[in-house]
């Protein structure tokens, strides 16, 4: 009886937390760590962000809307795809990536999280970001945004100072602004739609002219709808990175007619999330060239 009580008792919520005293990181390593490996098929990211700073691209996307995928990538003539060249994304929550295994499996870029709001850095940025690169990919990185802390221009400096500048090198692709379901909160974080696309409207405009590239806007159409109220204002400048866990893109928020980027799941091989870029190795060579 003692000890069926005893596994009732550690298998509750918080009885595996780290003793009062032990380090911010360790602490907060030990509990993403145990989450990763508490939700089967999730390789590396937690079921939610557990405080601020531990979002990841499609945090939100995964509390909001259903990942019915097997982390097998889709059928591109089904789908409806181009030509597609295989990517990932990660954060802190992947630790060191084992980048020559998604190399040797066929992965050709990859984005890494460098932000989030403005007092958050991924501490492995510099082995993910160049882990990537070192091994052959072309990579770039992205900004967690959180629209209610501080204005686009703001966290737009943020990101182009810590990880999310570019260069013309031939491997760099231009930086993501990660706007999506509120992983910590309301829904749309407390704005109008008008005051959302006005945010969006100064972190794209400041980070251009840090960087004189556009950035991709990722993104899902449902929270794009109800947040921006299906704004058609971005479809002529930003790339488009549309998050749909499904067979297919689905259908494209207002203003882009095709997507650059497509998230098609959050369980895949290695590190959970897989993308596609919708178009040849030789397109994506161009889109790091800013051509």
């Amino acid at each position: 009886m003692f000890v069926s009580l005893l596994a009732l008792v550690l298998a509750l919520p918080g009885a595996a937390s780290a003793a009062p005293g032990d380090g911010e990181a360790d602490t907060k390593a030990a509990r993403s760590h145990q989450a990763a490996t508490d939700v089967e098929g999730l390789r590396g990211n937690p079921k939610a962000p557990a405080e601020r700073g531990d979002a990841w691209m499609g945090a939100g996307v995964r509390m909001h809307e259903s990942d019915n995928t097997d982390g097998t990538p889709p059928d591109r003539a089904r789908a409806g795809l181009a030509a597609t060249v295989h990517g990932v994304d990660v954060s802190s929550h992947q630790g060191n990536v084992a980048w020559s295994t998604l190399w040797n499996s066929g992965v050709r870029f990859a984005y890494v999280k460098a932000t989030e709001s403005t007092n958050y850095k991924n501490p492995y940025f510099t082995q993910q970001y160049n882990g990537s690169y070192n091994v052959g990919m072309i990579r770039g990185a992205y900004h967690f945004a959180t629209p209610n802390t501080s204005s686009g221009a703001t966290q737009a400096n943020y990101f182009a100072g810590n990880g999310g500048g570019w260069s013309k090198d031939g491997k760099t692709l231009p930086g993501v602004l990660d706007i999506e379901y509120n992983p910590y909160g309301a829904t749309c974080y407390g704005l109008s739609n008008s005051a959302m696309v006005n945010w969006i409207k100064d972190f794209t405009s400041t980070y251009k002219a840090r960087t004189g590239r556009d950035a991709v806007i990722y993104t899902t159409t449902n929270w794009w709808t109800q947040c921006t109220g299906n704004s058609s204002a971005f479809g002529n400048s930003n790339p488009l990175w549309v998050a749909r866990y499904a067979s297919s893109p689905g259908t494209l928020p207002a203003g882009w007619g095709f997507y650059t980027f497509w998230q098609y799941t959050s369980s895949g091989p290695t590190v959970g999330d897989h993308d596609y870029f919708n178009g040849s190795m030789d397109r994506l060579k161009v889109l790091a060239n800013n051509g």
